[in-house]
């Protein structure tokens, strides 16, 4: 064993502190002793250092396991960097080329690697084997272990094969390190490395300063920008399950204001790099990502993670969201939940071995169980890791603790639910169980004459959202069971079929209506409509006339109405704000919009308005990264109808979408285009009409030219006048 002062004289030398974290020091010593050891640490406990200052100061090089190559070019960059020779640490995976290969087993044999990070399909090829078998090893590392248990969130199968590569490799002792493992994970990895003597070091799963809230996935884009706002500056990450919602929120974020950046596994290495850097930098606040980023990121003040989907288990979700407050400050961890994910993941499981479906199952249930859960979330994410917790510690930082939902006595309700499942001979899904249990004649349920069944409409009291809650705390509670086989069919368990015959209290919780999913919130609307300013508006309608007269321009050209009446309910008093505006771009707000910000701030203070705190947000055309493709399409010239061929679209869809990028402040020019189908002194009349109009109505000017020119003809003209004196 080294010395105490050695060892802390080795850790500010290479590190640069004069204290370990927690058992870091004890880990060390018993890795450095040759001993096997098992780390469960917390995300931001400081995992790496445990097998990293041993390697440092031990003869040989030490062989880490780790399962992405973003995350080795970063453990690899970060060791680079507290030492002299770049040789000190290296990876070896697919990225790298033949020469690139040459360098690092040179590097190994000249003693000078002490680091080397492999995937483990790379430590798999006899080749690798064979080279590592020639050269002193250390010992072995394998960072993020509960790759290798079928129960842990991120299976990996080659994972399985480690003990017997390590065995064929040297005899050396081997450190497994996870940041989230159950007792029953732990147990897995241990018994498949064959290390059950392994001295395990497990830390508190608490990490006391994160806030965890769930909310209901309503008008979610609408929520995020809003919560984002409220964060301005922080840096975040936000978690989407697909490679698509992550480019769409990205690019919602952007047009909102937000300095964000996409990352997923279908970019390009460059491009990820890169995102990822700029994020570490801080030339981006927030990154909008699939499960990919994150995993060994250090960045201490990541001060919220966001989960616009619910992700597939409670590892993954503890995991993610440990990524916040690593520094022991504020770090708020948000996930929206509703009933639409939940089956978008339970369909994933289809088609899929028995067993792998079966352990998908039950971690989806966890997860359900954790997002619908009325008691502390802390004492649920600690219980699930096997860690008992007094929720009266959690100091109100979970949204359950802070706002306690309502709770009542449900035994009727839950035996009633339950008679109806026995009754269908458990034959049904949820969506065919309440509408019975209603009483709901619906052509599936007189087809097999359910509506004449004693107990059809037991329930019609209450209404669809409510059994649908009690049907899924009785899946929660065990008293249910939901066969992913059979496509949800819901059966009773033993302990349902005991409560029907002993009927016991029975607890329900008034949950949130999880049932909607990223549609406009109807409630919102109704605050909008009932907010509007009437006075306020006609201000700005007079206001308007009198700038297009000074600039000599129709008034819809200034601003549309749209954008009037949304002003006055949303009141922006600042430039930035204007641009939140539906329809009011950068150019636009600059070129106009002071004089409209003026009247709208003195209105304001004269007659003390209390303003809404989250301006409407901005949305993307067709919220696909169309607009962008669409104006790099214009950008690069090419011919309108070649544009609507690539994108299966019709002539006249492609004016549309190009009219609504034109409509929300984005300048485009089709000049080219124009030039080939009509001719200057065309153009010149068109645009003279337009300047003296009314209105932009085609059918208006299509009767001021008697037809001469055609209904597209004049749409383009109106796109070019737009972009021009508009915007």
């Amino acid at each position: 064993m080294v010395e105490e002062m050695e060892l802390k004289s080795a850790l500010r030398k290479h590190f640069g502190f004069d204290t370990f974290k927690g058992e870091q020091e004890l880990v060390i010593n018993n890795l450095l002793s040759g001993k096997n050891t098992f780390v469960i640490m917390p995300t931001g406990g400081g995992k790496s250092l445990c097998y990293q200052l041993p390697a440092l100061i031990m003869e040989g090089t030490a062989i880490i396991v780790s399962p992405l190559i973003a995350l080795m070019k970063n453990q690899v960059d970060a060791i680079r960097n507290v030492n002299e020779d770049n040789a000190v640490a290296h990876f070896l995976n697919s990225s790298l080329n033949k020469t690139e290969i040459t360098q690092v087993r040179t590097d190994i044999l000249d003693g000078r690697t002490k680091l080397l990070y492999v995937a483990p399909e790379s430590l798999t090829k006899q080749e690798n084997i064979d080279f590592l078998t020639s050269v002193p090893i250390s010992f072995f590392a394998i960072d993020e272990a509960h790759c290798i248990s079928e129960w842990g969130h991120d299976f990996r199968p080659e994972y399985r094969r480690l003990r017997e590569i390590f065995e064929k490799i040297s005899n050396v002792p081997i450190i497994a390190l996870t940041a989230t493992a159950t007792p029953k994970v732990q147990v897995d990895i241990q018994k498949n490395l064959n290390m059950m003597d392994a001295t395990v070091y497990k830390s508190s799963f608490n990490r006391d300063n994160l806030y965890y809230e769930v909310r209901p996935k309503r008008d979610v884009e609408k929520e995020i920008v809003k919560y984002i706002r409220q964060h301005q500056g922080k840096s975040g990450i936000i978690y989407c399950l697909s490679r698509k919602k992550v480019e769409e929120l990205a690019e919602i974020l952007r047009v909102n204001g937000i300095n964000a950046l996409p990352y997923h596994a279908g970019l390009d290495s460059n491009t990820r790099g890169k995102h990822q850097d700029m994020f570490l930098m801080e030339d981006a606040d927030v990154i909008v990502a699939t499960i990919a980023f994150g995993m060994g990121i250090d960045k201490p003040d990541v001060r919220f993670v966001i989960h616009h989907d619910i992700p597939k288990s409670i590892e993954s979700y503890y995991q993610e969201t440990g990524r916040g407050g690593r520094d022991g400050a504020e770090g708020n961890c948000l996930a929206f939940y509703s009933y639409k994910d939940v089956e978008k993941l339970e369909k994933f499981l289809h088609g899929k071995p028995v067993s792998e479906i079966e352990i998908g199952k039950q971690l989806l249930h966890e997860i359900v169980s954790y997002a619908e859960t009325s008691i502390c979330r802390r004492k649920y994410l600690l219980h699930y890791f096997g860690e008992s917790f007094d929720d009266s510690n959690c100091s109100n930082m979970c949204d359950n603790c802070r706002h306690p939902r309502e709770k009542y006595e449900g035994k009727d309700f839950a035996l009633n639910a339950l008679k109806v499942v026995e009754a269908l001979k458990e034959t049904q899904k949820i969506k065919y169980l309440t509408n019975f249990i209603m009483g709901v004649k619906s052509a599936e349920i007189v087809s097999y004459k359910h509506d004449q069944h004693p107990v059809f409409g037991i329930g019609k009291d209450n209404a669809e959202h409510f059994w649908n809650a009690v049907f899924r705390q009785l899946l929660v509670a065990g008293l249910l069971h939901k066969d992913i086989e059979t496509y949800g069919i819901i059966k009773l368990t033993d302990a349902g079929r005991e409560f029907i015959q002993n009927p016991q209290s029975f607890t329900l919780i008034k949950e949130s209506d999880y049932t909607g999913d990223d549609h406009e919130d109807s409630s919102f609307v109704a605050t909008q409509k009932a907010a509007f300013d009437d006075v306020i508006y006609d201000m700005l309608v007079d206001l308007r006339k009198s700038v297009a007269k000074k600039n000599q321009l129709p008034p819809f050209v200034i601003f549309q109405e749209v954008s009037l009446k949304e002003m006055a309910f949303q009141y922006p008093i600042t430039i930035e704000e204007l641009t939140h505006i539906q329809g009011v771009g950068q150019g636009k707000a600059t070129r106009y919009g002071k004089e409209f910000i003026e009247l709208i701030a003195r209105y304001v203070e004269e007659n003390d308005i209390d303003r809404p705190t989250d301006l409407v947000m901005k949305s993307i055309v067709n919220k696909s990264g169309l607009k962008v493709q669409m104006i790099q399409n214009i950008d690069k010239k090419l011919p309108l109808e070649d544009i609507a061929k690539s994108q299966s679209k019709t002539f006249d869809e492609v004016l549309e979408e190009i009219e609504g990028i034109v409509n929300s402040g984005t300048r485009v020019n089709i000049q080219y285009y124009i030039d080939t189908i009509l001719d200057s002194d065309n153009q010149e009349e068109i645009m003279d009409y337009f300047k003296e109009a009314a209105s932009d109505s085609i059918t208006d000017a299509y009767h001021e030219f008697d037809g001469d020119y055609t209904e597209e003809e004049l749409r383009l003209m109106r796109i070019k006048f737009f972009s021009e004196l508009g915007n």
